[in-house]
């Protein structure tokens, strides 16, 4: 069966914009399927250094790494690797080494067996096991002391091979809500040689935006964007806060070569070494959803929408943008060459475009489309009836789940479906762990948190060793 690498679901979600597009409803669409200061990158403060472990220095960011490599050799015992769950109520300061070994219960939830699966559904319902949430407040303490944060938390703090390090990436990092969420999701994309941009929305509380900024001061290359948007769903907002983030990437001295966006519930499903290596084969191409629009689609951009609490529809036609090629449509979720990015800003067109797009509706699903079918753009490809997508969000749909022997594309969801889209359980990591796509889309800590929990694991068995799930793990 095709594997699904579909974007994520746009309703409920300002950051998570869009969904697969073709599913979405415009409002009167009637086709089916419906703070502190910043830090720069690079920019060394006493508290960018104090992030790196000891003083910041090369030696110190070398021992905290040995430092795992050496346990990780210690607690092997007959080649295999000792897993502890995190039990309710732990300390965030005190987690288990995330590593599975064959037999450990992730190892045995990743492999489908029905019986573990079945019990921690049953657990993740259950009150007294339910995952208590690292808070704000939690984070700011945390965070007072950065070098104990960092190696608490086990943030891998020098690169893990020449080819990763040669080959640095730049995240936009588009969030609301959820912290505990963030910081495990950019602890699972992290490295050191890597560079990353938060965008916080502005009307998320003040709390959550000063933890995320304690956050980012405890790590040298992160760092929270200087112009925030104020997020509204479907609007402009949501491809400003990326192109925030892109312009001040570009400024920063890493010289990163490929640009990746994410949001707050979507978890990697691929180590750092694997999507290098995916985008290195690239050779420069971009990979961007990018389809013809549908019919009921095209009011999006022929009317002109105004942006109040909501996006709303007028009976303005908008004067049509003279583009080549015509419109296309995709997801807000992308990855792309530097060039790609830098040719954004420096091209008149695609700026006169981008300032035409501004009072649209949903313009996150047209816009990367659309300049990835754009002659003269780099990395661009000329649309053909074969292109298909591959490496974008694995997601399943409620309308496309089901028997696959009786045609689903996939399983049922052993979650809960929230807005036509499955907030993953431990139940689908089976499926997951088996998909091509870079990421997956979307995760709820507090609807179950043993799915991340395991796929953390997962990850990390993968990032220190030379195995997936269930094999025996190397240091390399």
């Amino acid at each position: 069966m095709p594997t699904s690498c579909e974007s994520t679901n746009k309703f409920s979600d300002p950051d998570c914009t869009p969904s697969r597009s073709s599913r979405l409803l415009h409002p009167g669409d009637t086709s089916p399927g419906t703070a502190g200061e910043k830090q720069r990158p690079g920019k060394e403060t006493p508290v960018a250094r104090q992030a790196i472990g000891s003083e910041g220095s090369p030696d110190s960011e070398r021992e905290t790494t040995e430092h795992w490599l050496g346990v990780i050799q210690r607690r092997r015992g007959g080649g295999r690797l000792t897993l502890r769950l995190v039990k309710p109520g732990a300390s965030p300061m005190q987690e288990p080494l995330l590593l599975v070994e064959e037999n450990s219960t992730c190892w045995q939830i990743i492999q489908g067996d029905r019986q573990e699966v079945e019990r921690a559904l049953l657990n993740s319902i259950t009150v007294s096991l339910k995952h208590q949430a690292i808070t704000e407040g939690d984070y700011l303490n945390m965070t007072r002391n950065c070098r104990s944060f960092v190696r608490a938390r086990k943030y891998i703090t020098v690169p893990l091979s020449p080819e990763e390090e040669d080959f640095p990436l730049a995240y936009s990092m588009v969030i609301h809500q959820s912290i505990e969420m963030f910081e495990r999701l950019l602890r699972s994309i992290y490295t050191p040689q890597n560079v990353y941009c938060i965008h916080v929305d502005r009307k998320s509380p003040s709390q959550f935006h000063a933890a995320v900024r304690a956050i980012a001061s405890c790590i040298h290359n992160v760092f929270v964007a200087a112009k925030l948007e104020w997020v509204t769903y479907a609007g402009w907002s949501r491809v400003q806060a990326d192109l925030n983030c892109m312009k001040e990437l570009l400024e920063s001295p890493v010289p990163w070569r490929y640009f990746i966006d994410v949001c707050g519930q979507d978890f990697p499903l691929k180590t750092n070494r694997e999507i290098v290596r995916s985008l290195r084969a690239l050779n420069g191409f971009n990979v961007i959803e990018s389809d013809p629009a549908p019919g009921f689609k095209k009011k999006r951009w022929q009317y002109h929408h105004d942006t109040l609490d909501q996006v709303v529809l007028t009976a303005q036609l908008k004067d049509q943008q003279n583009i080549s090629p015509s419109i296309f449509v995709g997801s807000a979720y992308f990855m792309a060459s530097r060039e790609f990015v830098g040719h954004v800003f420096d091209s008149a067109e695609i700026q006169a475009f981008l300032k035409w797009s501004e009072d649209t509706y949903s313009p996150d699903e047209h816009v990367w489309a659309t300049l990835h079918r754009m002659p003269n753009v780099p990395g661009s490809i000329p649309y053909t009836q074969a292109a298909t997508r591959t490496l974008g969000r694995a997601v399943k749909w409620s309308f496309e789940a089901g028997d696959i022997a009786r045609g689903a594309l996939y399983p049922p969801c052993t979650g809960r479906y929230r807005h036509l889209v499955c907030v993953y359980g431990v139940g689908d990591l089976h499926w997951m762990v088996r998909q091509r796509c870079f990421f997956a889309n979307r995760f709820d800590l507090n609807m179950d948190n043993t799915a991340v929990q395991c796929m953390e694991e997962y990850l990390r068995n993968r990032t220190l060793g030379k195995t997936g799930a269930g094999l025996e793990v190397g240091t390399e």
